[in-house]
């Protein structure tokens, strides 16, 4: 399910507060629970020390010096105070008188070490208490090291304290820390709410800014500068993208036109022709002739109908090339061999420089077509008696084949043109009807979807060369 930003941003704000407070919450009340609990069980020993330096033994009897009115905590009844000191035969020795008739459970995990522990007293409140044994001081005072004498009793003493207060205030705690974490993520909520709609604001302005540009005006940009610097690249890919767009467009009008000016010349030479052929009755021969000029438009035609439909079969991926081992030398003097006889009515030389052993991976009837429009396009150009050669060399896991041919009238900063649909050297289109300016632009194609590459260079002395980069 899709969600807006402005959703998912709330949300996650909303569901991250809510874990950080939920963890906060946890330490802030283990902290104090821990606090609380260590200054009670501190107190509480306390009070169980004082009663054990109270505790002595004379001839064998173990009694408590210390009365419970010396120590007005054990006569509380608010959250009073207990305690029962034992023999290890069970005996009770002393305690609070508020016990009654109840006694603390006997347990024989006691040591030395004081341990403290969780209770319930009578009165269904909870209480803390400490327990340890020990062993009772000597009735006459003296200290003595070491030299106890084996029949010293050990007693166990235990004392409790009502820890009412003390839950009370860890409960106060939890709804405190409950309620305000409550609080603190509904806050953040609406802090939130606005906090996100101002910050994509600025999207809605962009989206505002592209609704505004129309399909019958693209040469409109994104010109908004405030916007947030994680908006920007966004800002400038559109603009690049519009300019794209632009430069598709114009091609697309551009094409249109150059096709409608690429037909009207042919059909304009088919009608003037057959119309001249019907002002009068002519002779059988007249009429062959007639229709043999019409038939070789028609052709012309065709020829370029075929070179605009291979070109939209390899920009949409409909053609598929193979990938063969292949001799470029062979293939070169085999496409010569159809253009020969053109190039002797105009004395033009022709050299294949390629050496026979070098190969590449292509396929052989994509590579063909290639050469056939390079060599075509050469022998049209090529000034009388002039030249034409080919040569190539392998570098590393590439090889180059270069064309090259004299006579070349193109400046440099017209070169870059020469691969583009419909462009030809001769602007006046004198020439409309014998070649359309779609050769190059199939030469390129085909070489891209080959996995190479096709260039142009014109150097000094009219030398046109396209140079073409092809797996080895």
């Amino acid at each position: 399910m899709t969600h807006s930003i402005r959703t998912r941003l709330l949300t996650g704000i909303s569901v991250g507060m809510a874990i950080l407070l939920i963890v906060f919450s946890f330490v802030i009340y283990g902290v104090m629970h821990r606090s609380l609990i260590n200054q009670f069980d501190a107190s509480l020993l306390s009070t169980a020390r004082l009663l054990e330096a109270s505790v002595e033994q004379d001839k064998g009897n173990i009694r408590l010096e210390l009365e419970p009115e010396q120590m007005p905590e054990f006569e509380r009844t608010d959250h009073p105070t207990c305690y029962e000191l034992w023999q290890s035969d069970g005996t009770v020795v002393a305690k609070s008188p508020s016990m009654g008739a109840e006694n603390f459970l006997r347990d024989d995990g006691f040591t030395d070490t004081p341990v403290f522990r969780s209770l319930i007293m009578k009165n269904d409140r909870p209480a803390r208490a400490v327990g340890f044994k020990f062993t009772p001081r000597i009735a006459d005072g003296q200290e003595r090291k070491n030299d106890r004498p084996p029949e010293t009793p050990l007693v166990t003493l235990i004392v409790a304290r009502d820890a009412s207060d003390m839950e009370h205030n860890l409960r106060f705690l939890r709804w405190l820390l409950l309620v305000s974490s409550a609080s603190i993520i509904t806050l953040s909520f609406v802090v939130g709410g606005f906090v996100v709609r101002q910050g994509l604001a600025p999207l809605n302005i962009l989206a505002g800014e592209i609704a505004a540009i129309k399909e019958n005006n693209l040469t409109a940009r994104i010109s908004t500068k405030s916007l947030p610097v994680e908006i920007q690249p966004i800002k400038d890919r559109l603009n690049d993208m519009l300019i794209r767009l632009e430069a598709s467009f114009n091609r697309e009008r551009r094409f249109t036109s150059d096709v409608a000016h690429e037909l009207r010349t042919p059909l304009a030479g088919i009608s003037s022709t057959i119309e001249v052929a019907l002002t009068r009755i002519r002779e059988q021969q007249e009429y062959q002739a007639a229709l043999s000029d019409c038939l070789t438009i028609a052709r012309g035609m065709q020829t370029m109908i075929n070179n605009l439909l291979v070109l939209s079969r390899i920009d949409t991926n409909q053609t598929t090339f193979r990938n063969d081992t292949i001799r470029p030398a062979e293939i070169v003097d085999s496409c010569w061999r159809l253009l020969s006889h053109r190039a002797l009515e105009h004395n033009v030389t022709f050299e294949n420089r390629l050496v026979a052993e070098m190969t590449c991976n292509s396929d052989p009837d994509g590579l063909s077509m290639v050469i056939s429009n390079l060599l075509d396009n050469a022998v049209e150009y090529t000034n009388e008696g002039g030249q034409i050669w080919t040569q190539g060399k392998q570098t590393g896991n590439k090889i180059e084949i270069a064309v090259s041919n004299t006579g070349c009238r193109l400046t440099k900063n017209e070169t870059p043109q020469v691969f583009d649909c419909f462009w030809r050297g001769d602007t006046s289109r004198t020439d409309t009807g014998i070649h359309c300016g779609l050769g190059l632009a199939l030469v390129q194609r085909i070489i891209t979807a080959l996995g190479g590459s096709a260039s142009v260079e014109v150097l000094p002395g009219g030398i046109f060369t396209i140079r073409l980069l092809l797996p080895a």
